[in-house]
């Protein structure tokens, strides 16, 4: 982020959601960076921008076929990487030709000008990046959208080299970690497949059990399984649903039919206050032993800073009691000797990552094989390589579609949702104290839209979608555009912003349309108290 020369920052509030590495963008910045945002809002992170592509929402891939449509038609694509890295370049290139900069502009908002010059200047730099967030995930085509942005990068050939690449950004501590482990439904540890023959058989010799030849359910379809009532027990752990999915209403009626609600915190969340049984633990990073992974791939080791309250229990004594209550005796492993089995179960991913090396060099990144391995800088520089190694990088036929639900004369508002600097996903950890940085949940709108409703600043307003309704005090923020508002699910106990959200998920990965949905504003009945 410090020695690169091109930024597009695609619907992310990298000021906001990610400061530690915003920070760095900066130093880049300082020293020449051009730095695009391309977001609905003109966020904290657009006024540190050379330009701000103020996009309409949902239609992040017509801008980018735009854009690919431009690069290509003035011959600024990398042929050789296209070549000899790439497959699918001539279905893809015919698949952008209607995005002409005409057509895009009419559907993005974004002027054809700008997005010519966005286009012709990511293409020429010697070293460009495109980083992107929740504002290109949380959409009912969310994997289309990454495809897209991904298209970019093999086009120009930004990618697998220094100071190039298509990043997302992570947005908590570890969830890089979670997926490495196996914490998604169609992986082993290690990114194995659940369909790997040799994988799955090789590890189900060495766990002494039988592992199911078929993908499990991510939490979306895990919600719809419950609907249907195929899913009647949840083991939940450091995860609040209650509060943090889309359609709260919904969610919690799903939480409380079902049969069997543990949840292991240490907080009595939402979710928790639902529970048949809670588990009090050390999820808390300070007060637990292991290791994490950052958005570089970097695994590096985590150290107890404090003891947990009287009353919690170590996640992995928790876990390995039940183990034994269901008769498998687990002993009593500590956190090394659980990385030491992921080094055995996934040999090619971490197998040369011991404690002592990761503490010696700081921190290593997958995948790194063995214990003479440096790890890999660069996960895609095979690409560059001639003859390459492994598998071309596929071009991605993907096209506009616009979000699930759009305004009307009912709902004439888009709401979108996102973070805020000084708090913390549902506000579990960052709120329910005295602070000056707790300034409670808004309604955001445009100077254009408050005077349209005749709203002031700080007045409470009732805002109402087809699935619920909450109360907030108006803020008018000049960075939103007339027709769109703004909230965030980090306050659920005083404004319930996921009572608004529209249950529309994208099929692949199961991630929520927490970006667009249809809401009116009007007054409000009840007095809120407002900060300063």
């Amino acid at each position: 982020m410090e020695d690169t020369d091109v930024v597009l920052l695609w619907g992310s509030n990298a000021r906001n959601a990610h400061p530690i590495w915003f920070h760095h963008l900066l130093k880049g910045i300082r020293r020449g960076t051009r730095l695009y945002v391309i977001d609905p809002r003109r966020t904290e992170s657009a006024r540190w921008a050379d330009v701000w592509m103020g996009l309409n929402v949902g239609t992040d891939i017509a801008l980018s076929n735009g854009m690919a449509r431009e690069i290509i038609h003035a011959g600024l694509t990398h042929p050789a990487f296209i070549a000899n890295a790439t497959e699918g370049f001539e279905a893809y290139a015919r698949s952008v030709e209607p995005y002409t900069l005409d057509v895009v502009e009419k559907i993005t908002g974004v002027p054809a000008d700008v997005i010519r010059e966005a286009a012709h200047t990511y293409a020429k730099a010697d070293k460009a990046m495109v980083c992107w967030t929740l504002g290109i995930t949380e959409h009912h085509n969310a994997t289309d959208n990454v495809l897209a942005l991904i298209n970019l990068s093999l086009l120009t050939g930004h990618v697998g080299r220094w100071g190039s690449g298509c990043n997302p950004l992570r947005g908590q501590n570890n969830v890089q970690g979670g997926g490495d482990m196996g914490a998604i439904p169609n992986k082993l540890p290690g990114f194995q497949d659940m369909l790997d023959d040799t994988a799955r058989t090789r590890i189900e010799q060495m766990w002494g059990t039988k592992i199911q030849r078929k993908y499990g359910w991510n939490l979306t379809e895990m919600l719809h399984a419950m609907d249907r009532g195929d899913l009647t027990a949840l083991f939940c752990i450091g995860e609040n649903p209650a509060q943090s999915d889309a359609d709260g209403n919904h969610v919690e009626k799903l939480l409380r039919g079902l049969d069997h609600l543990v949840v292991q915190e240490i907080f009595l969340t939402k979710t928790a206050q639902l529970a048949h049984v809670v588990l009090p633990s050390t999820t808390s990073w300070a007060e637990s032993e292991g290791c994490v992974t950052n958005s570089e791939r970097r695994i590096q080791r985590v150290r107890k800073a404090v003891e947990p309250p009287e009353g919690a229990r170590d996640e992995l004594w928790i876990l390995s009691e039940i183990a034994k209550r269901l008769g498998h005796d687990w002993g009593q492993p500590s956190a090394e000797d659980v990385w030491n089995e992921v080094r055995r179960v996934a040999p090619a991913f971490c197998g040369g990552m011991s404690y002592a090396r990761m503490e010696a060099m700081g921190g290593i990144q997958w995948p790194c094989p063995d214990d003479n391995h440096p790890g890999t800088k660069f996960l895609h520089g095979r690409l560059w390589e001639t003859p390459r190694g492994g598998r071309a990088a596929p071009f991605s036929v993907v096209q506009h579609e616009g979000p699930v639900e759009t305004p009307d004369a009912e709902y004439p508002l888009l709401l979108t949702t996102g973070r805020r600097l000084e708090s913390y996903n549902t506000g579990v950890q960052s709120g329910g104290y005295d602070s000056p940085l707790h300034l409670g949940e808004t309604l955001d709108l445009s100077p254009e839209d408050a005077a349209a409703l005749g709203v002031a600043a700080g007045e409470a307003v009732r805002v109402v979608s087809r699935r619920g309704h909450v109360v907030a005090p108006a803020r008018i923020d000049p960075g939103l555009r007339p027709g769109v508002v703004f909230m965030t699910f980090h306050f659920p106990d005083e404004v319930a912003t996921n009572l608004l959200t529209i249950d529309e998920s994208d099929a692949r990965s199961g991630t929520a349309e927490f970006k667009a949905c249809a809401v009116r504003v009007e007054p409000a009945e009840v007095a809120v108290e407002t900060g300063d």
